[in-house]
C-alpha cells in the first residue's frame, strides 16, 4: 500500500560502535525519504565515530563489529558526524520520522550526535522532538511480536532480506514492512502518519524515557529515588537533583530536557514573585 502522506516521511536506521548512547557513536546512517505521491530518495553515510573529548576516532566495540560487520579501519577516511551534520539535518528538515525500534535507540543516538555537535561549536536549528515518529517495531509487537527479520519474513513474502544489519538494508526493509502492515491491518491501522505515530508512541519527555508525561501532561521522573514524582515537585523540594542530572552520565538529550524544565519552573517562580 502506498503511504498516505501530507509531508515527507523519513525512514532511518543506524549502526553504531556499541549500545550505550552516552559513550558510543554512529558509524553508519541510512535514510529512505518517502514523499507525498510515492517518490523515494535514499542516502547512506559511512561515518568516522569521533570522541570529542579525546579528539580521536572512537573504537568499535567487538560485539558491535561482530553484528554489523564494520571494523575501525573501514572508517578512517570517512567524514565525522560533525562534518556531515548540516547535510543530515537538511534531509530531516520538514519530515516526520519512521524506523524499527528507533524510539528506544536510533532516535536517542541521533539526538546525542546532534547535541555533541552543538557542544563542539556547531549548534543547528533541529529539534528531533518536533516530528511525528512512527516506530514500525511497536506496530509489529502489538500485532505479531518478533524482530525485523521475522517481520520482513512475515509481512513481505516469507523470504529473508539480504544484508541484514546494514543500515540501508534495515531501513528499506522497515519501509516495506510498514507498507505491508497497512495492507494487512486496514481495520486497525489508518494510512495516516499522525495516527500511526499515536499508535506507536511512548509518552516520553526525553528519548531515553527518564522523564515521561502523566495523564495531566506533566513531566514525571521515571527512575531512581524520585520515580513517580513530577519534575516540578522535585524542583520545589530538591533542586540540587537537577544539578546531579547535569553532572551525571546521562544522555545529552536527557540533560537538556531537565534543564529546560528547570528554566521553565524558575521563570514561573519569578513571575509569581513579581505578581505578589
Amino acid at each position: 500500500m502506498q503511504l498516505n502522506l501530507q509531508k515527507p516521511l523519513l525512514f532511518f536506521d543506524i549502526e553504531s560502535t556499541g549500545l550505550s548512547i552516552p559513550v558510543n557513536s554512529i558509524i553508519e546512517l541510512s535514510f529512505v525519504k518517502v514523499f507525498p505521491g510515492g517518490e523515494e530518495r535514499i542516502k547512506t553515510w559511512k561515518i568516522k565515530p569521533w570522541d570529542y573529548e579525546r579528539g580521536c576516532q572512537r573504537p568499535i566495540e567487538p560485539g558491535a563489529s561482530a553484528v554489523n560487520g564494520v571494523t575501525d579501519d573501514m572508517l578512517v577516511d570517512c567524514p565525522t558526524f560533525f562534518e556531515l551534520a548540516e547535510e543530515i539535518a537538511s534531509w530531516i528538515s520538514g519530515s516526520d520520522l519512521a524506523g524499527f525500534n528507533s524510539q528506544k535507540f536510533d532516535l536517542p543516538m541521533l539526538a546525542e550526535e546532534f547535541e555533541r555537535v552543538a557542544l563542539a561549536g556547531k549548534p543547528l536549528d533541529i529539534d528531533l522532538h518536533a516530528p511525528l515518529m512512527v516506530d514500525v517495531q511497536n506496530i509489529f509487537h502489538a500485532m505479531e511480536p518478533r524482530n525485523l527479520k521475522a517481520a520482513y519474513r512475515f509481512y513481505c513474502g516469507g523470504e529473508d532480506f539480504e544484508n541484514a544489519h546494514t543500515a540501508e538494508a534495515d531501513t528499506i526493509a522497515t519501509y516495506k514492512v510498514l507498507q505491508a502492515q497497512l495492507d494487512r491491518y486496514p481495520d486497525q491501522l489508518k494510512n495516516d502518519v499522525k495516527q500511526l505515530s499515536s499508535f506507536t508512541n511512548r509518552r516520553v519527555v526525553d528519548f531515553s524515557g527518564h522523564l515521561v508525561y502523566n495523564d495531566a501532561g506533566e513531566a514525571v521522573i521515571n527512575f531512581g529515588k524520585h520515580k513517580g514524582k513530577t519534575a516540578r515537585q522535585v524542583f520545589e523540594t530538591e533542586e540540587s537533583y537537577f544539578d546531579w542530572i547535569r553532572q551525571g552520565s546521562f544522555d545529552l538529550d536527557t540533560k537538556r530536557q531537565f534543564e529546560k524544565l528547570r528554566e521553565k519552573f524558575k521563570l514561573e517562580k519569578l513571575a509569581l514573585k513579581w505578581q505578589s
